[in-house]
């Protein structure tokens, strides 16, 4: 077993290369690098970050000016006669945005690109805001009606705007169902080892890898994530709605515990963020780069503005206007990075053991166990230290699932633009469910598949440089829907408002 998992990864070995090119060019050519300032920026931190600036220019700040709008549009009961609720559609996508790397990726920005990164996190969020309402508005825009259900998102707003032509809806559709299935192995393992270390943190003993807990473990979780899956959305949604406000409110409260306990730290904090964005040696110098390549990064891998793997939510939400599910959706990358991605920056910014005397040693453990340790640090030598610790790990746990199912929901989706034909539908699930099993038993073999991250790292930066354009093919919809939205004059939206079809929206029209 353990010869096939360094098989497996031999075989992708050169994933991290190639991840590492697409992330960093044109920075890894010598003649842009040397470029003051501007060699800093990769072509994926312009096309995220300019895009974002340009989409909040040009629809009028809409994640400032309609946020409030937001929050009353979540907090509005309404009965469905198909598809979801706008609040069963905004749990869904934060199922998937407050996954992992709102721990894993924060503790590796700061550790590789120190406090400074979590400043860039934090502009690239909020310019972010207005690129996933404008996703969100095409995915409504263009989104189809199965049944009781709706279907949207990345594979079917980009066949309207590449020409219709089926081969794109297909072409984008394999993508994110070959980028969630390369991400899945990793979340199966997260959950596992997460459950293990639980026990391991209850009783305070060491458990072997290969123990019968694990195994039984692993029966439990494949059979559950078979149960959901082949359940369909709706089934995923009864579980979402549930589960990310109890891991969301649990991660606040004891993250806001160790603040309040260290409450002496907090400017240390805020200077130490500030300090290491904008002091002059970090602008002119390789830190400043650093920083916010780590920044923009892995914000992007936490709430994926831009990316197009969250659309699939906003497609499938039963809303009153398209842009009813955009500004909900922007308010998803404010949850994600703004509110639990600082608290994560806090604990690991506060610890400061990436830059204490064992950082060697810091550095060297895996990104859970650093973040661990930083809590750890934060509570030292009282009895509270367990109870931190586990509930932290109680919330990755959480993460990890809700993040699991909801990529194979969204690839289920996904899949519907290729055939809906329900035994293609079933094959998706199977596999998911499959590759699935494949990253549990890595976790109980004890092997870290660690170029799994650079195929999920890999996948992010591809779809980008799919999506990216494609947003700029569809703005001109975007501003017109919105335009139309800002005026609330009581018409109704239908072709007519975007001066291209969109049959959901001009069928629903008639029944009104």
């Amino acid at each position: 077993m353990q010869q096939l998992f360094s098989a497996i990864n031999q075989i992708f070995d050169f994933v991290i290369p190639v991840s590492d090119f697409f992330w960093d060019f044109p920075t890894n050519f010598a003649w842009y690098a040397q470029i003051p300032i501007l060699g800093n920026f990769s072509l994926a931190i312009i096309l995220l970050v300019g895009s974002g600036i340009y989409f909040t220019v040009r629809t009028g700040f809409i994640q400032v000016t309609h946020f409030k709008k937001g929050i009353q549009i979540l907090a509005r009961k309404k009965s469905q006669e198909a598809g979801l609720s706008p609040l069963t559609a905004f749990m869904l996508s934060s199922a998937m945005r407050v996954g992992p790397g709102n721990i894993l990726g924060v503790t590796g920005a700061v550790t590789v690109g120190g406090p400074g990164a979590l400043f860039w996190m934090w502009l690239s969020a909020f310019f972010g805001m207005a690129t996933a309402y404008s996703e969100a508005v095409l995915s409504q825009i263009f989104k189809e009606k199965k049944e009781d259900e709706l279907v949207g998102g990345l594979p079917f707003y980009g066949r309207k705007l590449l020409g219709n032509t089926a081969a794109a809806g297909i072409f984008l559709s394999v993508m994110y169902i070959i980028y969630a299935m390369c991400c899945l192995p990793a979340q199966g393992y997260n959950v596992v080892s997460s459950l293990g270390q639980m026990v391991q943190i209850a009783t305070g003993t060491e458990m072997a890898a290969d123990a019968v807990f694990y195994y039984i473990t692993a029966v439990i979780l494949i059979a559950a994530t078979a149960y959901m899956a082949f359940g369909g959305i709706k089934k995923v949604t009864k579980v979402t709605d549930k589960m990310v406000p109890v891991m969301a409110v649990l991660y606040v409260v004891t993250v806001l515990v160790l603040i309040v306990l260290n409450a002496d730290r907090i400017p240390y904090f805020f200077g130490a963020v500030f300090g290491g964005a904008f002091k002059p040696e970090a602008i002119f110098g390789g830190a400043f780069g650093t920083a916010l390549a780590q920044g923009i990064k892995r914000g992007l891998m936490s709430n994926e503005a831009g990316q197009g793997t969250i659309t699939m939510a906003a497609g499938a939400a039963n809303s009153e206007h398209p842009c009813e599910q955009g500004v909900v959706q922007s308010i998803g990358v404010f949850l994600d990075t703004i509110i639990i991605c600082t608290l994560t920056g806090f604990v690991v910014v506060m610890a400061h053991l990436w830059s204490s005397e064992g950082s060697e040693a810091f550095m060297k453990l895996g990104k859970l166990p650093m973040f661990l340790a930083s809590a750890q640090e934060l509570t030292p030598g009282t009895a509270m230290n367990a109870v931190i610790a586990f509930s932290i790990t109680v919330c990755f746990c959480l993460f990890a699932f809700t993040c699991l199912i909801g990529m194979i929901s969204f690839s289920e989706i996904a899949a519907n633009r290729i055939t809906r034909k329900q035994k293609f539908i079933n094959a998706i699930r199977i596999l998911g469910i499959f590759i699935t099993a494949f990253g549990i038993f890595c976790s109980i073999a004890g092997v870290d598949l660690g170029n799994l991250w650079a195929i999920s790292d890999l996948g992010n930066i591809l779809i980008v440089f799919a999506n990216i354009p494609l947003l700029y093919l569809g703005a001109g919809y975007v501003f017109k829907a919105t335009g139309h939205y800002k005026k609330q004059d009581g018409s109704a939206f239908d072709s007519g408002v975007i001066g291209t079809e969109c049959s959901y929206w001009d069928e629903r029209g008639k029944k009104s």
